[in-house]
C-alpha cells in the first residue's frame, strides 16, 4: 500500500472561499494517483493553506509535514510551486531523510530534476518580475512625457483659439455694418482687401472666410 499525504494551497481566503485553484489541483491528482501511482495507494492525510507561496512558515503544510515524517507517507503535491516558490526551501526539503516528494504533473521526476526545475522556475520568476518592473518604469517615463507634451499643446491651442476670437471680434465692427447694409459676401471680401485689412493667414480675402466671421458673431 502506497500512503500519501496531500497537501494544496491557494494564496488568497478568497481563492480559498470560492474553490479557485483548487479543483485544478484535485484534478491532477486524481489523475497522478489514477494513472501514474504505484497500487495499491491510500491517502492517510489532506492538508490546506491559504497562504502565500512566499512564505514557508504555513501551518498545514507544518502538520503535512509532521505526518510524512511520522508515516513515512509520501508528499503529494499537484505542482511544485503549491508546495513553495522558494528554490532554497524546496532544496532543504528535499534534503529531509524522512520527507519523500511527489508532483502530480511531474510524475517521473525524481530529486535532482525537481531540484533543476525550481531553480529553473524561480529564475524565471525573478526574470518576470524585473521585466515587469522595467516596462512599468518605462510607461510612467512615457506617461510624463506624452503628459507634459499634451499639456503644452493644450495651451499652444488655447491661445490660438483666443487669439481666433479676439481678431474675430475685431473683424465683425468692420464686417457686419456693410453685411447689415445687404452688401453681399464676394463684395465684403473686396471691401476688405481694399482696405487693405489682413486674413489671419496675410491672404486674400473670400467669401467663404467672410461668412466664417458672421459665424462668430452672437
Amino acid at each position: 500500500m502506497r500512503p500519501y499525504v496531500v497537501y494544496t494551497r491557494v494564496s488568497t481566503a478568497e481563492q480559498g472561499r470560492s474553490g479557485l485553484g483548487l479543483e485544478a489541483q484535485q484534478r491532477d491528482i486524481d489523475l497522478f494517483l489514477t494513472n501514474y501511482s504505484e497500487v495499491p495507494w491510500e491517502i492517510v492525510g489532506e492538508y490546506r493553506d491559504v497562504q502565500s507561496g512566499g512564505d514557508d512558515d504555513r501551518p498545514q503544510l507544518r502538520a503535512a509535514l509532521e505526518q510524512c515524517r511520522r508515516s513515512g507517507a509520501e508528499l503529494l503535491v499537484a505542482k511544485l510551486d503549491r508546495l513553495s516558490r522558494k528554490v532554497s526551501f524546496i532544496a532543504q526539503l528535499m534534503d529531509d531523510p524522512k520527507v519523500r516528494l511527489r508532483v502530480a504533473t511531474m510524475p517521473q521526476a525524481d530529486k535532482f530534476q525537481l531540484h533543476i526545475y525550481a531553480a529553473l522556475a524561480e529564475q524565471e520568476r525573478d526574470f518576470i518580475s524585473a521585466r515587469t518592473k522595467a516596462a512599468l518604469r518605462a510607461a510612467k517615463a512615457r506617461g510624463k512625457a506624452l503628459g507634459g507634451l499634451r499639456d503644452t499643446t493644450m495651451r499652444r491651442n488655447a491661445a490660438i483659439q483666443q487669439k481666433a476670437a479676439s481678431e474675430a471680434q475685431r473683424l465683425l465692427q468692420v464686417i457686419s455694418p456693410m453685411r447689415q447694409a445687404g452688401k453681399t459676401l464676394e463684395a465684403i471680401a473686396d471691401a476688405l482687401d481694399r482696405m487693405e485689412v489682413a486674413t489671419s493667414r496675410g491672404g486674400r480675402w473670400t467669401a467663404k472666410q467672410v461668412s466664417r466671421v458672421l459665424a462668430r458673431e452672437g
